[in-house]
C-alpha cells in the first residue's frame, strides 16, 4: 500500500492524462498505479494525497469520515465577525448547505511560497488571510463559501489533511513525499464550532 503526499502547483489539474494547456499531476508524480483521494481545482494548490489502496482513498476522502481539511484562503476585502460567523454556521450555496466549520482571521503567511503567477495585485482592494476547516470538499467549495459571504477568494492553498501538515513534510510545490499509512493523523477528526 502506497500514500504519497504531494505539494500540487498551482495550475496543476488533478488528473493523471495528459491536458492540452495545462500540467496534470503526471509532471509531478511517477509512481504508476495511485489515484488522488479527494481533489483540488486547478487553480488550487498545496496537499494532495495520492495512493493506490481503494478503501485509504475512502477514509480519506469521503465526508461522512469527518476527516478535517485546512485550507488558507486568501480572499478580496476585509471579512469581520458577522461573515466568519456565518461561514462557521455554514453556508447556502443554493445546491446545498455547508456544514459548520471552523473559520477564522490568520496573519499573512510570510513562509508560504510565492504563486506563480502571483494573484494580481490592487492597491485600493486590501487582502485578507483566512483559515477554514472543514470535513466536507464539494466542487469548488470553499471559493463558493468565501463569494458567498462577500469575499471573494484570490489564492488558495490546503495547508493540511487530518494532522498532516503540508509544512511539516517539508515539501515545495510540486514535490512529493511517501507517508507511513499508519501514521495517526488519519483519526484527526473534525470539531465544528456550532456558531
Amino acid at each position: 500500500m502506497r500514500l504519497i503526499a504531494l505539494n500540487k502547483p498551482f495550475g496543476t489539474i488533478c488528473q493523471f492524462s495528459p491536458h492540452e494547456t495545462r500540467p496534470s499531476l503526471a509532471d509531478w508524480v511517477k509512481t504508476p498505479g495511485v489515484y488522488p483521494a479527494g481533489r483540488l481545482d486547478a487553480d488550487s494548490e498545496g496537499l494532495l494525497l495520492l495512493t493506490d489502496d481503494g478503501a485509504l482513498q475512502a477514509r480519506i476522502a469521503e465526508p461522512r469520515r469527518k476527516l478535517v481539511k485546512r485550507y488558507w484562503a486568501q480572499v478580496e476585502g476585509e471579512p469581520g465577525t458577522d461573515a466568519l460567523a456565518a461561514l462557521e454556521r455554514g453556508v447556502d450555496l443554493g445546491d446545498f448547505v455547508t456544514q459548520p466549520c471552523r473559520a477564522s482571521v490568520i496573519a499573512s503567511p510570510d513562509h508560504l511560497w510565492p504563486r506563480d503567477p502571483p494573484i494580481r495585485f490592487r492597491a485600493s482592494i486590501p487582502t485578507t488571510w483566512v483559515e477554514l476547516a472543514i470535513s466536507e470538499g464539494k466542487n469548488r467549495q470553499v471559493r463558493r463559501m468565501t463569494a458567498a459571504v462577500g469575499f471573494p477568494t484570490l489564492r488558495l492553498v490546503r495547508v493540511a489533511v487530518g494532522s498532516l501538515d503540508i509544512f511539516s513534510l517539508g515539501i515545495a510545490p510540486g514535490e512529493s513525499v511517501d507517508v507511513p499509512t499508519d501514521a495517526p493523523w488519519q483519526r484527526a477528526k473534525h470539531t465544528a464550532s456550532s456558531g
